[in-house]
């Protein structure tokens, strides 16, 4: 494995150069959403390069490209090990503030670093396909859209692209950069659940609008909607478990145009967390039973619209041990297991549901920034570090290689 795993480090640094200038030209074309032609079609050029075996997706940009290994090519499919290799391709709808000379001028931002997993995994198949003679199985690497809440994997996986190799693979990896809160090129990781699930409750409250000086003559929805929110977190810090957490967040109410104005209606918006199945599905049924008691009590009526958006992150055991083994041995000393789940929701929760893996977290701190205050993922300020390409490159690689080595 030694002389792999050197001949994938050697095609990963001669690239490094070249995987950089990449980065920075997708970061410069940020694209929101499931459809992102410019992104889709320059980062094609790239895996058509390889000549792999390559599939569209037809509803939504994305596609995978498939690298056949050619020790394990007398095969047949059901004996070829396939692993999954996966970056997202979506941007952020922030404009960006960093004063970089190569930053986004469109007012989208990849904000949360997917310019580094796309550059990162066109790193990683240059490096296998350096080596493919010498794999006995095959790679999909999987490029997805709308990982920022549009289920841009369930699109892919609805039209069959998890299947793209001949059948469902074997093991499925991903990774995300931090821009911030660990040392640069920390990869973490844990066992079991890593990130919450994510689901979204709006609520529109039915009232009477009238003068804002006889609201004995209306029916407020005010503060019916104001005590939905009130509510919910008692609901939280009374019914569910403290070691079994759930979190509950009201990023929005809107009601009304002018204070004397009792209005019609009124508008919350909820966003959901928790990092159990069952206990996300009993969160749910909760806040559906408390907003439709609270709306009852005042009189007036609701809508309740339920959205669920992505399952738990589960990693699984063997897969995140083989995870920590390979972190050890290809980067001495960087792997660190956490605790604790993080509360960011991901949409690479729906391919570990169908197929044994695991997602890691890789610190992309620019080295001039300290991990305790850098601007985090998300902010119109956040910058990664170039020199991490090439990590999260060759640890995808080598984590593929090394299940598909002879």
């Amino acid at each position: 494995m030694s002389t792999l795993s050197d001949q994938i480090s050697a095609t990963i640094s001669s690239n490094g150069s070249e995987m950089v200038a990449l980065r920075r030209e997708l970061h410069q074309i940020p694209e929101p959403g499931l459809h992102l032609p410019e992104t889709n079609a320059r980062l094609r050029q790239e895996f058509e390069a390889l000549g792999m075996d390559m599939t569209d997706a037809q509803e939504v940009s994305g596609f995978t490209a498939v690298l056949r290994g050619g020790a394990g090519a007398s095969l047949p499919i059901e004996k070829r090990p396939i692993v999954l290799l996966r970056a997202d391709m979506d941007a952020l709808p922030v404009t960006e503030e960093t004063g970089l000379s190569w930053a986004s001028t469109n007012g989208a931002m990849h904000g949360c670093g997917h310019d580094m997993h796309m550059a990162g995994l066109v790193g990683a198949a240059r490096a296998l396909h350096a080596v493919r003679k010498e794999l006995k199985g095959d790679v999909i690497f999987f490029l997805q859209p709308g990982e920022e809440g549009w289920d841009g994997a369930q699109h892919l996986i609805d039209e069959g692209l998890l299947e793209s190799a001949g059948r469902l693979p074997d093991h499925a990896y991903g990774l995300h950069v931090w821009s911030a809160q660990y040392p640069s090129g920390t990869i973490v990781s844990k066992p079991g659940p890593l990130m919450a699930s994510s689901d979204t409750i709006n609520v529109r409250v039915h009232g009477v609008g009238g003068h804002g000086s006889a609201p004995h003559k209306a029916l407020d929805p005010v503060p019916v909607a104001a005590e939905m929110v009130t509510q919910s977190h008692v609901a939280v810090t009374r019914e569910f478990d403290i070691f079994d957490p759930v979190v509950v967040t009201c990023g929005s109410v809107v009601a009304g145009s002018t204070a004397n104005v009792i209005p019609d209606h009124a508008t919350a918006k909820f966003t959901l967390r928790a990092f159990d199945p069952d206990t996300r599905n009993r969160l749910i049924d909760t806040l559906v039973r408390l907003f439709e008691g609270v709306a009852a009590a005042h009189g007036t009526t609701c809508e309740i619209e339920v959205k669920k958006l992505y399952p738990v992150t589960t990693n699984d055991d063997d897969e995140t041990g083989f995870l920590s083994e390979v972190t050890e041995e290809v980067f001495p000393g960087r792997w660190s297991e956490l605790t604790d789940p993080v509360g960011a929701a991901e949409d690479f929760s729906k391919i570990l549901e169908r197929i044994p893996g695991t997602f890691a977290f890789v610190a992309a701190v620019d080295p001039d920034k300290d991990p305790e205050t850098a601007a985090f993922n998300h902010s119109p300020f956040a910058t990664y570090d170039d020199s991490v390409l090439v990590d999260c490159s060759r640890l995808l690689a080598e984590l593929a290689a090394r299940r598909l080595s002879v």
